[in-house]
């Protein structure tokens, strides 16, 4: 069975992506109070990450699927990597392309899916709970641990997203794949179906990115301008 989206399993898939996240920040208060819950969501969220990969790869050597497409070169299976080391070593710098690269890829590849597997398929699961998990990622960090974007984090994550596509774009020239869609746009419905012909899309991309890194940071902010109102009316009102 084909994968259909926008359809009852898609919604489920979606829902279960959220539900990782809903989870993160309705817990975020006691996984900020308490030491050994925090250790133990950070080292599990990291630990299911990187054990969706390794499922991925047992799935393709005992379905013998294995091929140019499970080379780890697509954006979203390195930013899997990429976000279970943060959660295990909290470094701000890759804090930065997790958030903005990590979780922007995440959220595109759950609203359009490039999937082959549709439910109750182990492919369909693992896809939605693996970007789930990404994004959850950059939740914990952000809600959690406090860890705030800032404009240059824009620029410094957009430049590691070019660092990261010279492997991809390099095994594209020599083997005919197309890792993180650089050598043609996916064969499913995505944002780059209303983008130019390739290779003008690529530039477009530069723009859309910049434009969607920068919407991700005015959200932080502006609900870190909610929060903070929030509180402040919320606390006794001092006597004059």
């Amino acid at each position: 069975m084909a994968f259909e989206p926008f359809t009852a399993a898609h919604g489920m898939g979606i829902a279960m992506a959220a539900a990782i996240v809903i989870a993160i920040i309705g817990f975020r208060r006691k996984l900020r109070e308490n030491a050994a819950w925090n250790r133990a969501a950070r080292y599990g969220l990291a630990a299911f990450l990187v054990s969706c990969e390794a499922a991925l790869y047992i799935w393709y050597a005992i379905t013998d699927n294995w091929g140019l497409h499970s080379l780890p070169f697509q954006l979203c299976s390195i930013m899997m990597w990429l976000s279970a080391a943060v959660l295990l070593n909290r470094s701000r710098r890759l804090y930065e392309v997790t958030f903005f690269i990590g979780m922007l890829g995440a959220l595109q590849a759950l609203l359009t899916p490039n999937l082959d597997a549709a439910f109750p398929q182990f492919r369909f699961f693992h896809f939605f709970l693996a970007h789930g998990a990404i994004i959850g990622a950059g939740v914990f960090l952000t809600a959690v641990e406090g860890y705030r974007p800032r404009v240059s984090s824009v620029f410094r994550a957009i430049g590691w997203l070019h660092v990261l596509a010279v492997p991809a774009a390099v095994t594209n020239y020599f083997t005919g794949s197309n890792f993180m869609f650089l050598a043609r746009k996916p064969a499913t419905a995505s944002l780059l179906d209303v983008l130019a012909p390739w290779p003008w899309y690529l530039l477009q991309l530069e723009i859309v990115t910049l434009v969607l890194c920068g919407l991700l940071l005015g959200i932080v902010l502006a609900a870190d301008r909610v929060f903070t109102a929030n509180k402040r009316s919320s606390s006794p009102m001092e006597a004059d």
